[in-house]
């Protein structure tokens, strides 16, 4: 047997991301001992009952000194405090890297937080999830085949940048690179937007006095476009305001394109709105998720 590729890991955020993450790092062979830290004493205790860490950390300055990687796998807004935590403490040879689904604001808290180490920290952005959280959700192969940004810094040597990749890598995923500009650009619009128009459906209808009767007799059309919409409300909360101002340029583009369509179906405009429907029909049809 092949000696781990990773002697110790610590990871704040023992949930879906980060429980998944040491699991199929588990499951690869590739760590010996993984640390969890977190908000939540009865979460970490079951990520410890179910063997996604091994121990549930105390000391910060004790752990992440001699810790391999660091996976901060909370809330981004959560990230600049653990790291202001950390910078003190992360050994020579100890890299970082995170979970989080922005990355504009996550490299500007890096450098501001992380100082002369932010180029041992690698941002990445795991393109895996589901509506359930909590160690309990984590399982070993959510990251089989799934898609991983890494989003580099200038300061990253080339070795640190692979031996992140590696990490992912390690857990089945494929990695794809980005400056974390073009990533916020790219997920805003087919992330971040998604997730705030099924929200806005969602809430519409809660407000409603008819709500329960609406619901009774919603069907699989509903149930797939309002699905991520059971996702973590404080996870959304922080990637919306993080990811706000590529956010917005691209709900206005949204709101304008329903203005066309308003327009249409006011004035009975049949081959607008076929052709409309047509076009979108045309590549979602096409579209395979790679």
């Amino acid at each position: 047997m092949t000696a781990p590729k990773f002697k110790k890991i610590v990871i704040f955020g023992v949930g879906l991301i980060g429980g998944s993450f040491a699991l199929s790092l588990r499951k690869a062979g590739a760590v010996h001992e993984v640390v969890g830290f977190g908000r939540s004493a009865a979460n970490l205790q079951q990520a410890r009952q179910l063997g996604i860490i091994d121990r549930i950390g105390q000391d910060i300055a004790a752990e992440v000194g001699d810790a391999d990687l660091v996976l901060l796998a909370t809330p981004v807004g959560q990230m600049a405090d653990i790291m202001a935590r950390i910078a003190p403490h992360l050994g020579a040879h100890t890299l970082v890297t995170d979970g989080g689904s922005t990355k504009s604001d996550v490299v500007r808290d890096a450098y501001a937080q992380l100082g002369s180490r932010v180029g041992q920290f690698v941002p990445a952005h795991p393109i895996a999830g589901a509506e359930l959280s909590g160690a309990a959700a984590a399982g070993a192969d959510l990251y089989l085949g799934k898609k991983v940004i890494l989003t580099p810094l200038p300061e990253n040597p080339a070795h640190t940048v692979a031996r992140v990749q590696a990490a992912w890598q390690a857990c089945g995923a494929n990695i794809h690179l980005l400056t974390h500009t073009e990533h916020d650009a790219v997920f805003a619009a087919v992330s971040h937007l998604p997730h705030l128009l099924s929200f806005a459906l969602v809430h519409d209808l809660a407000q409603r006095d008819n709500r329960d009767l609406l619901l009774s007799f919603a069907a699989s059309g509903f149930r797939d476009f309002t699905r991520i919409a059971a996702s973590s409300a404080e996870m959304w909360r922080d990637i919306c305001l993080a990811n706000r101002e590529a956010l917005l340029k691209e709900l206005q583009a949204y709101i304008a394109e329903l203005n066309r369509m308003s327009t249409a179906l006011a004035a009975g405009d049949a081959v607008r709105l076929e052709q409309t429907f047509h076009a979108a029909s045309e590549l979602r049809s096409g579209w395979t998720e790679k």
